[in-house]
């Protein structure tokens, strides 16, 4: 007999007092991206596979799980991240509306493989997406609504990673290194393998190796940035990463920063700042995002938060007060008691012990003789 509760690896059921609390979570997260003036799009599950792949959407390919449409007989996906479907819709739907944009989004995703860090092949995304502004003021405020949001809706010590995926691959473009080489050094780069990046980085070795040795807190890596000597693509690219860190630190001294310019995994189409957000103790990253081009050519940056990992990074649920409403209570004193926020629970028959059946049914109280009552533990 097959088991009705196993599920294929990385799927799960979330049961009840966890479900809640993941939809309590979100709301906060929303309404908080809502006070700042980003409106709401949802886009669908699953569409078109061409339009769901296309452009930054290149990068999920390998994770995206594709059925037949049995109608239009084309090729669909379901959705491994709601990033790029918010781009096709301001690209396309809303793609007379005034710029910037300013969209916010949550879903469920799906993805082929889990992680070590996120064994989960299907979790929520919550983001925003800031659509048609390339000012480092964009970057500033996504980065700081992103840390309000998580901090009101329960995450404690948080911090953010900034980082400038783009900078190695300018560096190469302008020593004019082979494509081989250059994704050798890469790859020793995201390993943090110091001996193989001075084998690989030729004439620029020692600057590879003091943008590898600068990663960690902002103040000594932005010194470091500032005392580099690069020209043309490079030095900008430093230089908005030095203005956007100025711009986060000044409006929220009180922020832990830190630096990474040449970590690159995960960010292959961002082209300048990403931002990866962190809260001590919690397994892996709570969001990442960074500014980017969309398909349509427009300048944008945005963030993700990964609900799973912040969930983790919250303290345990509990159960919610519940008021047991016996069976004949009339009806508009128990829509008072709703009305006064608090959740009741009907009793649908005749009992023996209103009591034991207010406990039986998981209540911490119960309604009699117009009063609420708490129920002895």
């Amino acid at each position: 007999m097959t088991d009705r509760a196993l599920l294929p690896t990385g799927l799960q059921d979330m049961l009840p007092i966890d479900a809640q609390y993941e939809a309590s979570v979100v709301d906060h997260l929303m309404t908080s991206f809502a006070s700042q003036g980003y409106d709401r799009v949802k886009p669908p599950l699953i569409e078109f596979e061409e339009n769901l792949l296309q452009s930054n959407g290149a990068a999920l390919k390998a994770q995206t799980f594709r059925v037949m449409d049995p109608i239009s007989q084309r090729m669909l996906g379901i959705r491994p991240d709601i990033t790029v479907q918010v781009e096709r819709i301001a690209c396309s739907r809303l793609v007379n509306e005034p710029r910037p944009l300013r969209l916010s989004y949550t879903g469920q995703v799906l993805r082929v493989k889990g992680s070590q860090l996120r064994p989960e092949r299907q979790f929520a995304q919550t983001g925003i997406e800031l659509i048609g502004s390339d000012a480092q003021t964009a970057d500033c405020e996504v980065v700081l609504l992103a840390v309000e949001a998580l901090t009101k809706a329960g995450a404690k010590n948080l911090s953010v990673d900034l980082g400038l995926p783009p900078l190695v691959p300018a560096i190469c473009d302008s020593l004019n290194m082979d494509e081989q080489t250059k994704a050798q050094l890469r790859t020793a780069l995201d390993r943090k393998d110091a001996a193989e990046v001075k084998a690989l980085g030729g004439e620029a070795a020692d600057l590879f190796g003091r943008l590898l040795d600068s990663a960690g807190p902002a103040k000594e890596a932005i010194a470091t940035l500032k005392e580099l000597n690069l020209s043309g693509l490079a030095k900008e690219l430093c230089q908005n990463l030095i203005n956007v860190y100025d711009l986060i630190s000044s409006q929220s001294p009180e922020l832990r920063i830190t630096v990474d310019t040449v970590e690159n995994r995960s960010y292959e189409y961002h082209s300048g700042v990403s931002y990866t957000f962190f809260a001590k103790g919690a397994r892996g990253e709570l969001g990442r995002g960074g500014r980017y081009v969309t398909g349509s050519g427009e300048a944008a940056t945005g963030v993700t938060l990964f609900i799973d990992t912040l969930m983790r990074a919250l303290p345990k649920a509990s159960a919610s007060e519940k008021v047991f409403v016996p069976l004949g209570t009339d009806a508009q004193a128990s829509a008072q008691l709703r009305q006064n926020g608090n959740i009741t629970v009907n009793g649908l028959q005749e009992v023996t012990d209103q009591k034991d059946e207010a406990k039986r049914l998981g209540c911490s109280h119960i309604f009699l003789n117009g009063k609420i009552e708490p129920l002895a533990v």
